[in-house]
């Protein structure tokens, strides 16, 4: 009988070992991170549950009474039949609101449209401007950025308007300067028909915070790219265009997405800034919703749906985006 090989024996199994501990540490480590994960996010989860609940019960009960007033269901006045009737006077053009929904519609897609697109602009030209990756951001940009959004839309707009207005600092001082005859010939840049005073709110609220949003692609991004596409011979012009530009597309995008989308549901500025025609529609649903005639509140209610319809739609086009992004 020939003895075995002891020697062989333990060499092949070392070998054997040696093959499948990189597999053995792979697989290990992916099973640990998978059951610490889940465990993880069912923590995470259980820990929202309170905060869920309480948005979940208030948010849910504000939106099933908003429905079945729209759908005509107005304890106060002792009407419990529920029909599409408010949101065919809406569409329609008939009714207490139906006479002023689309112009209102129309206005309203004009603030929100020429604010977003003036902001984005106006940000992409300041995220470039801030950007070269030479120089990093300094603390007075950025304080100067910040500052601007820690000031709410409303104290803005009252800002705006004793600047702006006819009787503003402006006008006194244009007039104080022999410029006009007397504040009434200044210009009207509030509360007029075209809403550029909205726009102007807007528009220098929502820069800063889209700048922002730019620069914090940019700056963590663009660098290497900007400085590879100089050393190749790229001028400003060509960087901007195929490093920068693409590079900043996707957040400016979704940022964009979300600033139009809360200046189409915002009431206080177009309030405070606006004209009595036309109006926004947020401006218009609250109106009808105070009305003294109790009739027309589903018609208000109604108006809302369909605004928290077209946001909801603008908002998850723009997590679209974002997930396309990353």
């Amino acid at each position: 009988m020939v003895a075995p090989d002891t020697g062989a024996l333990t060499r092949g199994c070392g070998a054997l070992l040696a093959d499948a501990a990189p597999l053995l540490a792979d697989a290990a480590p992916t099973r640990i991170s998978i059951a610490y994960m889940t465990r993880s996010s069912w923590k995470t989860w259980l820990a929202l549950t309170p905060a869920l609940l309480v948005v979940g019960i208030l948010f849910g009960g504000s939106l099933l009474y908003g429905v079945l007033q729209s759908l005509g269901y107005l304890t106060i006045i002792d009407q419990r039949e529920l029909s599409f009737e408010a949101y065919r006077r809406v569409l329609s053009g008939t009714g207490t609101a139906g006479r002023e929904f689309w112009p209102s519609l129309a206005f309203s897609l004009w603030v929100s449209t020429i604010s977003t697109l003036l902001a984005a602009a106006g940000a992409v030209i300041l995220a470039v401007l801030l950007s070269d990756y030479r120089r990093p951001v300094g603390r007075t940009e950025l304080l100067a950025l910040n500052l601007n959004l820690a000031f709410p839309h409303l104290v803005w707009a009252i800002g705006l308007l004793l600047l702006f207005s006819q009787s503003g600092l402006l006008a006194r001082i244009a007039a104080a300067l022999g410029w006009i005859a007397g504040p009434a010939d200044f210009p009207v840049l509030v509360r007029d028909r075209q809403g550029f005073g909205i726009i102007i709110d807007y528009v220098s609220k929502e820069i800063p915070f889209l700048t922002l949003v730019v620069l914090a692609v940019l700056r963590t991004q663009a660098a290497p790219y900007d400085a590879v596409a100089e050393n190749l011979g790229a001028s400003r012009w060509q960087r901007i265009r195929y490093v920068t530009l693409p590079l900043a597309l996707p957040a400016l995008a979704g940022g964009s997405l979300l600033v139009f989308a809360f200046v189409f549901g915002a009431y206080e500025v177009p309030a405070l800034l606006g004209v009595r025609y036309p109006r926004v529609l947020a401006v218009l649903a609250l109106d009808l919703f105070v009305n003294a005639d109790l009739r027309v509140r589903s018609e208000a209610m109604a108006i809302s749906l369909l605004m928290t319809a077209a946001i909801l739609g603008v908002a998850l086009i723009a997590r679209s985006i974002g997930r396309a992004a990353r």
